[in-house]
């Protein structure tokens, strides 16, 4: 795993108005197998298509320019709480998608205490979702990510879900103590609030970028 210098990132001079959490719809809820799975219905991602979101997600790398500074991509997808990522490895085909590696460093709402620092496989990309697994210390799969992408007249209907912990019966006996160990309820609410506003920053750059990068696409 690569080596990433921890600690809070420093505040990158990037003017944004991050959605707020009543711009969409969330919850909270225990599945049948025990785990506890935190969902978002985001508002419509107007101009932002589902071939734009795979783009983007096969390269995170890299830097961009945005509001006359050039910045890593990364950051400005959230300017306040996003730290490092990399891919740690491709798949068998040298590409990005199934079977390749994400490193993702962050720090939800700016709290020391709900740094996230994984490595997640990627079990799917394409243009109708995209799900990745992280581990905790790189080896316990303990997390599911899943996104989903509609297409729509103005954009993308976007979906996405946490889901915490791992099946079998004795995740059900032991959530409370994972829960009040590694991610309790109000450790949920600030991945909650943290995603609503990288995904509803997407509106503010990948179009530009997306077209920037693929001129010769039809």
């Amino acid at each position: 795993m690569k080596s990433v210098k921890l600690g809070l990132p420093p505040h990158r001079g990037i003017s944004w108005n991050p959605k707020k959490m009543e711009s969409a719809e969330s919850g909270r809820e225990i599945l049948p197998d025990g785990r506890v799975k935190y969902w978002i219905r985001h508002d419509i991602l107007k101009d932002v298509f589902p071939k734009m979101l795979v783009w983007w997600f096969q390269h995170l790398e890299g830097k961009m320019e945005y509001q006359g500074k050039v910045l890593e991509r990364y950051h400005v997808w959230h300017p306040e709480d996003h730290v490092h990522v990399s891919y740690e490895k491709t798949n068998e085909s040298g590409n990005i998608g199934p079977g390749a590696v994400l490193r993702i460093v962050e720090y939800l709402g700016r709290q020391k205490r709900y740094l996230v620092n994984v490595i997640s496989p990627i079990e799917k990309l394409d243009e109708t979702g995209f799900i990745h697994n992280p581990k905790l210390y790189g080896i316990l799969p303990i997390a599911r990510m899943e996104y989903q992408f509609q297409e729509t007249k103005e954009g993308t209907f976007y979906e996405n879900c946490l889901i915490v912990g791992w099946k079998g019966i004795s995740f059900r006996f032991l959530r409370p103590v994972f829960e009040f160990l590694f991610f309790d309820r109000k450790h949920g609410q600030y991945w909650i609030k943290h995603n609503i506003e990288e995904v509803g920053q997407f509106q503010n750059f990948l179009p530009e970028l997306f077209r920037s990068q693929n001129e010769n696409l039809r």
